[in-house]
């Protein structure tokens, strides 16, 4: 009945011009029984089965073993039942429309392909699990202490300097490697062990769903994978044999088992939105159903890519809820980053929220997306999506990417030129950063609560963060600039400017120089934002040791080496990592940084300051040094029920002892922190020149 309940959603006016099957189990199904196959097809005239040997025409020995004649049910799906167990069995449909259109297809609803996706395959999927699968559990990390890294399954290993065996580089196994280290020296650790050590306690995996894009039995071919082909398959280019259509599913299971035996959670990017092309295998089966038109008949292009997919269709929402529920299920996934939720409908995604909240322990899974879309989109009638403007429309525990806490730090993000706080225009900025260090909960602004809020500077999209503080502070276009730059970096006072882009190749590369120095401090204190910010932090990983694309801005497609985590430059640059690393435990050791007030009080210059609870931030952008009182920050929480201020008045002596540092960044270009620890004297805090701090009051 759940899934019946699920055409509930749709609004008045909206009609559905087929039978919905809405309670049948679609795709091929492995029972005690046999093997059933269902598609739902209800426009077609007719439909046939058909069985090969293989998962493609292109391998040695691929025959058509068989055709079958499935029945069309009163639901609109086409049945036919086989007493045997079909596993490992290909097949694909011919589906013959109304007017004779004749179309083949893989199946939507598979679980298994062969290589390239063009060919489904049955799964029993008892037989792809692993050992001690049956013993996988979801790590028990609470929501305020997630701290997302954001990574691409290749990406993680796929540089030559990180110590991983030469198979496993780029695939799946790769995340069940343990104990490998910078080119294999023992010092610097790589992998799984370097993200344990960082502490963060949830990786989110770019799309591994498999995608039309690159060619599974080329490793020199690559892509992001916005591009779904088959959604509830797991990429075969991950795979250490792409023709065998189980070792996928059995070896993205390891990686998942692997990463949650180090407690980290698993968190799948799925795009729901469009396909990899319109001529998709929703759209053969059932012509003009699954994909958005506009008026005139043509495809609706919200996304960018040519073909909207219809979440508010009865049909579509029923495989996308399936479709995330199967993952949770199947594969034990711990949440879901939807890309350009914006695209899809808010009642879709409360379905998509009720159907985890039903699997045991499902409360616990994590949702959240982008609130946004690349340009409009062709929707039915009464359709409320789930963009901004319908953010009030979700449920509370799906949570968003927030957009203007980015921006507002860093600048804005697709205008090299236009600077944030940490980066030259902290005058104009410093209002935003207080409001974002609050998660945006002030009544003009609010955006829900901060569990809701994803924090960040950083992601797969557009300029990593070092790059974009390289433009803005060194590549703004002038010749004065870019001759500073250079001049700063130089060995002697005879170098000369060759170009504008010299410098910025310099910086890209952090060498050593004032230049770079600057961007490490923006850096620094652009983390320090997200990491003391109420709401969810979030990172692309290598953001802790300024990842570089070169200034690529969307390299989607520009293969692996511009996007590798660069294991070398981890160890280079290890006086930022560690400030992450202490950053992240900080944040974790007090939880009121995630959820709790944070009350900005009155700071000199352009600096800001915060308390949340018993920790205060102080954060300075300007090149002057400054400091601030004591007792402006305790008078902050003076009538607040958190606060643990006495009743009688405290000698002023006595107050500022109990204020301790527990981290300030000066010192992360060279890693000589500052010794953590100190306390306060003379009855003020103070704020040195392009740093930022945090100071716990004991109890």
């Amino acid at each position: 009945m759940a899934l019946a309940q699920q055409s509930e959603g749709l609004k008045a006016g909206v009609a559905e011009p087929f039978p919905l099957s809405l309670e049948r189990e679609l795709g091929a199904v492995v029972h005690d029984h046999g093997t059933q196959f269902s598609i739902w097809a209800p426009s077609a005239k007719s439909v046939t089965l058909r069985f090969f040997t293989k998962g493609s025409s292109m391998e040695d020995g691929d025959v058509m073993v068989g055709t079958h004649q499935p029945e069309l049910q009163s639901d609109g799906a086409w049945t036919i039942h086989f007493d045997e167990n079909l596993h490992g069995t290909y097949y694909d449909y011919l589906v013959e429309q109304q007017d004779g259109n004749l179309a083949r297809t893989a199946d939507p609803w598979a679980k298994g392909t062969g290589v390239n996706g063009r060919r489904s395959m049955v799964v029993d999927l008892a037989r792809t699990d692993p050992a001690g699968w049956e013993h996988d559990e979801h790590p028990t990390t609470p929501l305020g202490e997630t701290m997302v890294a954001e990574m691409h399954v290749a990406s993680f290993s796929a540089n030559p300097h990180g110590g991983f065996p030469l198979e496993h580089c780029g695939k799946y196994l790769a995340f069940t490697d343990l104990g490998t280290t910078v080119d294999g020296k023992g010092k610097f650790p790589t992998g799984i062990d370097y993200f344990k050590q960082l502490g963060v306690t949830a990786i989110q995996l770019l799309p591994f769903y498999d995608y039309g894009s690159v060619d599974e039995n080329d490793p020199r071919q690559y892509n992001w994978g916005y591009d779904p082909l088959n959604y509830n398959v797991p990429e075969g280019s991950y795979s250490t044999d792409p023709f065998d259509g189980t070792v996928r599913i059995t070896e993205c299971k390891q990686m998942i088992q692997s990463l949650h035996a180090q407690g980290f959670k698993v968190i799948m990017d799925v795009v729901y939105n469009h396909m990899y092309t319109a001529d998709n295998w929703f759209e053969r089966v059932v012509p003009g159903y699954f994909v958005r038109r506009n008026a005139d008949g043509t495809l609706s292009n919200g996304s960018g890519c040519g073909d909207d997919m219809a979440s508010e269709r009865a049909m579509m929402r029923r495989y996308i809820v399936d479709s995330v529920t199967y993952w949770a299920r199947e594969y034990h996934i711990d949440g879901f980053r939807f890309d350009l939720m914006g695209l899809i409908d808010t009642d879709t995604m409360n379905a998509v929220r009720r159907s985890l909240d039903a699997l045991p322990g499902g409360k616990d899974l994590i949702m959240y997306g982008e609130p946004w879309a690349a340009g409009p989109s062709s929707t039915l009638p009464g359709t409320e999506l789930a963009n901004k403007e319908g953010l009030h429309l979700l449920d509370p525990r799906i949570g968003h990417f927030c957009d203007r806490t980015r921006d507002a730090i860093k600048g804005h993000v697709f205008e090299r030129q236009i600077k944030g706080y940490v980066n030259g225009n902290a005058h104009d900025t410093r209002p935003q950063i207080e409001l974002a260090v609050d998660a945006w909960r002030a009544p003009e602004t609010n955006e829900g609560n901060a569990g809701q809020i994803i924090q960040y500077v950083s992601a797969h999209d557009d300029w990593t963060l070092w790059d974009k503080l390289c433009l803005s502070m060194i590549g703004d276009g002038s010749p004065e600039s870019a001759n500073k730059a250079e001049s700063e970096y130089a060995d002697d006072s005879h170098r000369t400017l060759e170009s504008r882009d010299d410098a910025l190749e310099r910086a890209y590369r952090a060498e050593p120089g004032p230049p770079t120095h600057k961007v490490l401090e923006a850096n620094t204190l652009a983390a320090g934002l997200i990491y003391t910010a109420a709401g969810i932090p979030f990172m692309l990983a290598g953001e802790e040791f300024g990842k570089t694309k070169f200034g690529n801005d969307n390299s989607f497609n520009s293969g692996v080496k511009v996007n590798e985590l660069d294991w070398a430059r981890a160890e280079r640059m290890q006086g930022l990592v560690d400030y992450y690393r202490r950053l992240i435990a900080v944040r974790c050791a007090n939880p009121s940084l995630f959820d709790a007030e944070h009350i900005a009080v009155e700071a000199p210059g352009n600096a800001v300051a915060y308390r949340s609870d018993n920790v205060a931030v102080l954060v300075n952008p300007d090149d002057e040094e400054y400091s601030l009182p004591v007792k402006r920050i305790d008078s902050a929480f003076a009538d607040s029920l958190h606060d643990d201020l006495p009743e009688a008045p405290e000698s002023a002596s006595h107050a500022e002892e109990r204020w301790v540092c527990m981290l300030d960044s000066s010192g992360t270009s060279t890693g000589e922190f500052r010794q953590t620890g100190m306390r306060i004297a003379g009855g003020r805090f103070p704020m040195p020149a392009r740093t930022l701090s945090i100071w716990k009051r004991e109890r």
